[in-house]
C-alpha cells in the first residue's frame, strides 16, 4: 500500500470521528425541529481533528480531543502556552534576563517545558514497554515505531531527546499549519459561494455522483479515494489561492551557516539571520498582478488544468531542499475535510470581518466563528437562512 493511501486512510478514521462529533452537537439540540442553525468555533474543532489525526500518524492511537464535551487536553495546551510566549519574545529585549533569573513569562515556559518533556517521556515508556509484548508479526506501521525499531538495528540509534525533538517538530508542521489552513479555506469559500458551487459539481463529475444523491457521510467518504482526489483541479486552484493569500506560516527565516552571496550580490555573513514573508509575497502586485488582494482560484488554471507556480514565488511549503515533506500529505487531509464539510453541512460566517493573530502561525484571531446547519434533502433546502433558528 502506498504512502498516499495509508494517508486516505487514516484521514477517513479520523474524519468519521470528527464528523460524528459535529453531527452529535446538532442531535443533542434538534430535539423534533426538522433544520436548526448552530454557531460553532469551528478552527477549534480543526485543531483536535489535526492533533487525533497525527496522533493516528505518530503513535497509531486514536485519539481523544474530539470526544465529547471537547475537554481540555493537556499536551496541546501546553504545547499552545510555550508558542505563545516564544513568539512573545520577539518583541521582549529582556527576554534573556527573564530566563537567567527565572522571571516573567520564562518562568512558565519552563514549567511548560518540564510538563511537555514528561508527557513525551511517558508516552516513549509506554511504547517501548508495548514494543516487547508485541509478536513480529503485530508491528506497529506508525511513525514512533518505526523510529524505535530502527533503534533496535544497531548503530546509529536515536536518543530520548532526539524522539521528544521529533515529536514536537511533526505537531508543529502537521497540528498547527494544517488547522489555521482549514480555517482559513473555510473563511474564503464562506465569502466566495460561488467558488463553493464550482468545488461542488466537480466533486459530483469526479466521484460519477447524481446532484440528488443520497449517500451517507461515510459512504461518501469511501469515495474520496487518491485518485479523484487528483482529479479536482479547480479544488487544488481554490486551495493554492487561499494558501497564497493567508499563509498559515505567514514568516519563516533561516540561519547562515557559513559566508554566502545571494543571486543579487546581497553578501550573508555566516551567523546571520535571514527571513522571507510568505503573507507579504502573496500579495505584491510584482508577482501576482494587479488584482493580488483578489481571491481568485482561477488565476490557477489553464483550460480547466491546474498550473504550478515556482516555489520561490509561492513559498508556503518554502523550496528547494528544504521543501516541506508534509506538503502532500496536508493537501490530501484539507481537500478530504472541506469536500465531507461541504456535502453535509453549510456555514455561513458570524463575522465577516476577521483579523490574524501573530504566533509562528497565523490562526484567526478569537476563532473562526460560523453558523453551521445540517444540508437537508434538496427539496427541503429552499427554506431561508432567515427561517431558521440561532441557537448560541
Amino acid at each position: 500500500m502506498s504512502m498516499s493511501e495509508n494517508s486516505i486512510d487514516n484521514f477517513q478514521l479520523v474524519h468519521f470521528v470528527f464528523f460524528n462529533s459535529l453531527w452529535k452537537r446538532f442531535q443533542s439540540r434538534t430535539h423534533d425541529l426538522i433544520s436548526i442553525v448552530l454557531c460553532c468555533l469551528l478552527q477549534d474543532l480543526f485543531f483536535r481533528m489535526t492533533m487525533d489525526s497525527l496522533c493516528q500518524l505518530i503513535f497509531g492511537i486514536e485519539g481523544s480531543s474530539l470526544s465529547p464535551p471537547l475537554a481540555k487536553i493537556p499536551f496541546a495546551s501546553t504545547f499552545d502556552n510555550i508558542n505563545d510566549i516564544i513568539i512573545a519574545r520577539l518583541v521582549n529585549p529582556f527576554w534573556k534576563i527573564q530566563r537567567a533569573f527565572n522571571i516573567g513569562n520564562e518562568r512558565i515556559i519552563k514549567q511548560n517545558l518540564t510538563t511537555l518533556n514528561n508527557l513525551i517521556v511517558a508516552v516513549l515508556e509506554e511504547r517501548r514497554k508495548a514494543t516487547k509484548e508485541i509478536k513480529s508479526s503485530e508491528e506497529r506501521c506508525d511513525l514512533l515505531s518505526q523510529f524505535m525499531r530502527y533503534n533496535g538495528c544497531g548503530d546509529g540509534k536515536y536518543s530520548d531527546d532526539e524522539l521528544r525533538d521529533f515529536i514536537i517538530n511533526f505537531m508543529v508542521a502537521g497540528r498547527d499549519t494544517t488547522a489555521v489552513a482549514l480555517s482559513w479555506f473555510v473563511y474564503c469559500l464562506c465569502r466566495h459561494p460561488h467558488v463553493v458551487e464550482q468545488i461542488q459539481m466537480e466533486t459530483l463529475d469526479a466521484l460519477g455522483l447524481d446532484i440528488d444523491h443520497d449517500l451517507k457521510m461515510e459512504d461518501f467518504a469511501m469515495r474520496l479515494d487518491y485518485e479523484s482526489l487528483m482529479k479536482m483541479q479547480y479544488l487544488h486552484a481554490a486551495l493554492s489561492e487561499c494558501l497564497r493569500l493567508y499563509p498559515p506560516v505567514p514568516r519563516d527565516g533561516k540561519t547562515v551557516l557559513k559566508d554566502d552571496v545571494l543571486p543579487d550580490g546581497t553578501f550573508l555573513e555566516k551567523g546571520s539571520q535571514i527571513s522571507y514573508v510568505p503573507y507579504s509575497m502573496g500579495r505584491l502586485e510584482s508577482l501576482w498582478g494587479p488584482d493580488a488582494l483578489e481571491y481568485k482560484p482561477e488565476r490557477w488554471l489553464k483550460d480547466g488544468v491546474f498550473q504550478h507556480e515556482s516555489p520561490f514565488k509561492f513559498p508556503v511549503f518554502q523550496a528547494g531542499p528544504r521543501t516541506c515533506l508534509g506538503k502532500d500529505y496536508a493537501y490530501l487531509q484539507i481537500k478530504m475535510t472541506i469536500l465531507l464539510l461541504l456535502q453535509f453541512f453549510k456555514f455561513d460566517l458570524v463575522n465577516v470581518d476577521v483579523k490574524y493573530r501573530v504566533m509562528m502561525v497565523m490562526p484567526i484571531a478569537g476563532g473562526l466563528n460560523v453558523y453551521v446547519s445540517h444540508k437537508m434533502p434538496r427539496v427541503s433546502q429552499k427554506r431561508s437562512m432567515n427561517s431558521l433558528p440561532v441557537l448560541s
